[in-house]
């Protein structure tokens, strides 16, 4: 085993190839044949595309298969406070050790190769997961899908669609039709997949590729429903009804991720006590997360501090709608954005909803928009802003002037996890 932390040997990764992103699957390819085809030999695979939701979905659905006694992988992207948290092995996150040796391993058969970050530690991920024994392996597509990293399993159990909107434009495509069409790309010859609530247009994409695969559709609005009712939750599917509590993950958005997590658990055979643990048990951290205690915390101690990772505008849109939802408290953003997001988009939900926002930079972040471009960015939707050189500045100034304001810290899953960090 290797003397180096994880943290020198993924520093040593980035060196790898000049690009961040650069999707093709011909290098994926060429590392795991070197390393014996590791994803011919995870356990089944449930596979999770789309634009938002991916996150919150995986961890229903890992909370209700926990429940149902299962042992379950976990692979997700990004990390927020530790590399660590983008694999889970039979439950638990990847131990510091085997993190190493299994990149070390990559690392070496790899041989010096260009070789993306994503790709290579996609690679780790999936032989560690094909060498540990569990029950099921839950995949989230890192970006799109047709081409993205986790895309190499011949055979998933079931692959998950949640919604698809505009996001990741350079890379993917400027319309929804052509980045539902890459999202599209994950559903495989047969295998039934899972689609959340979509827009027309990326619906009818997903529906002509499943068509010429041969793959089964189990459809939000077709095959299932999923909507609040009375102050609880409400699914239904062809084989009955079910009454729940609300998803534990706040947000009304979240009602439409638990649907497809059910959707999913249903299809694989789980009753519905699995189900109700699916809403009820999960924990995604950075979407709508609420900061109770910790350094940050401490310094706006009567305010209401949240903390949420979203960073487009339907994920705006979705925060917006939910923070109308809450008890009436003054609303104030802390918003810190990357210069490839649409910062417009994002911004202009939530003028509808808050009182003012502080813009901040993305700590140690080269692609982070400058806190006077956001500044700007708000004020062109009415929203009125300042800046402040870090979230520990804003959170002071803020308690100084509306220390009982409801705070949300927003616009990044990077800065999600600066602030994660921060607070301890």
């Amino acid at each position: 085993m290797s003397a180096e932390t994880s943290d020198v040997i993924l520093e040593r990764m980035m060196a790898l190839h000049p690009k961040v992103i650069d999707l093709t699957l011909d290098r994926v390819w060429r590392l795991l044949a070197a390393l014996g085809n590791p994803q011919d030999d995870l356990p089944p695979v449930i596979h999770i595309a789309g634009t938002n939701g991916k996150g919150s979905t995986q961890a229903m659905i890992r909370a209700g298969l926990e429940a149902a006694g299962k042992r379950v992988h976990a692979y997700t992207s990004p990390h927020l406070a530790r590399f660590h948290e983008r694999i889970r092995l039979a439950g638990d996150l990847i131990s510091e050790p085997s993190l190493t040796a299994y990149l070390d391993e990559c690392y070496a058969a790899n041989g010096g190769e260009s070789i993306t970050y994503f790709e290579i530690t996609t690679c780790a991920a999936l032989l560690a997961m094909a060498r540990t024994p569990a029950d099921y392996t839950l995949l989230e597509v890192g970006l799109g899908g047709r081409l993205d990293a986790t895309n190499v399993v011949p055979r998933p159990a079931l692959t998950v669609i949640t919604p698809v909107s505009i996001d990741h434009e350079q890379y993917l495509g400027n319309t929804l039709v052509k980045i539902a069409g890459e999202k599209a790309g994950i559903l495989k010859r047969g295998v039934p997949c899972v689609v959340g609530p979509q827009q027309a247009p990326a619906l009818e994409v997903i529906e002509a590729r499943a068509a010429s695969l041969g793959a089964p559709l189990i459809a939000h609005g077709q095959h299932w429903h999923a909507f609040e009712e009375r102050g609880g939750m409400v699914y239904q599917d062809e084989t009955g009804l079910l009454d729940l509590p609300l998803p534990n993950l706040p947000g009304a958005h979240q009602v439409d991720n638990a649907g497809a997590a059910l959707a999913a658990l249903r299809h694989l055979g789980f009753d519905a006590a699995a189900c109700a643990a699916a809403v009820t048990g999960a924990f995604w951290p950075a979407r709508m997360q609420r900061l109770t205690e910790g350094a940050l915390a401490a310094l706006a101690p009567q305010a209401e501090l949240w903390l949420d990772g979203g960073h487009n505008a339907a994920a705006g849109a979705a925060l917006a709608a939910h923070l109308a939802r809450l008890p009436d408290r003054p609303t104030h953003l802390i918003c810190g954005m990357l210069n490839t997001k649409d910062v417009t988009g994002y911004l202009r939900p939530l003028a509808g909803v808050a009182e003012s926002l502080t813009a901040v930079a993305i700590p140690g972040e080269a692609n982070t928009l400058p806190a006077e471009a956001t500044v700007a960015a708000a004020k062109a939707v009415d929203l009125p802003a300042r800046s402040a050189p870090t979230v520990s500045d804003a959170l002071r100034a803020l308690h100084q002037t509306v220390p009982e304001a409801r705070i949300l810290i927003c616009g990044s899953l990077y800065l999600a996890g600066s602030v994660l960090r921060a607070n301890g």
